[in-house]
């Protein structure tokens, strides 16, 4: 059993394009043994890109993230102080805050992280999928 932890790009294409999730990953969340996780992050970055128009949903976030949480099973995964602060200490090579605080969740449950984003590695986190 793994827990994975979906970074917001995941979420969104298992939801909303599930075909552009490699097989390997797809394998790995369709196994229920394996427990999803969804930061309070990805949902932060997800009410602030659809605020200003950059994603376009089918619902409101407060709709349809609850709803595609629920139908995949995927738990909430808070958002704690003691993240926010190990954020702050990890590399600088990687700039963007939600990335951050990801990885630091993930580091901090020592879980992998399921991202198409290869540079979350660099910030100390284990990934599953993105390459280099």
């Amino acid at each position: 059993m793994k827990e994975l932890l979906l970074d917001t790009c995941a979420f969104l294409w298992l939801a909303l394009d599930p075909d552009r999730i490699p097989t390997e990953a797809a394998t790995l969340l369709n196994d229920t043994r394996n427990p999803r996780l969804l930061s309070q992050v990805s949902v932060l970055e997800i009410v602030w890109k659809y605020r200003v128009g950059k994603l376009p949903l089918p619902l409101p976030p407060e709709e349809w993230i609850p709803s595609r949480r629920k139908f995949f099973s995927i738990l909430e995964l808070p958002l704690s102080d003691s993240v926010i602060y190990q954020s702050g200490h990890l590399p600088g090579l990687h700039a963007d805050p939600f990335d951050r605080l990801i990885a630091a969740q993930a580091r901090e449950r020592d879980c992998a992280v399921l991202t198409s984003d290869p540079h979350i590695r660099d910030l100390g986190a284990r990934v599953i999928w993105g390459k280099k």
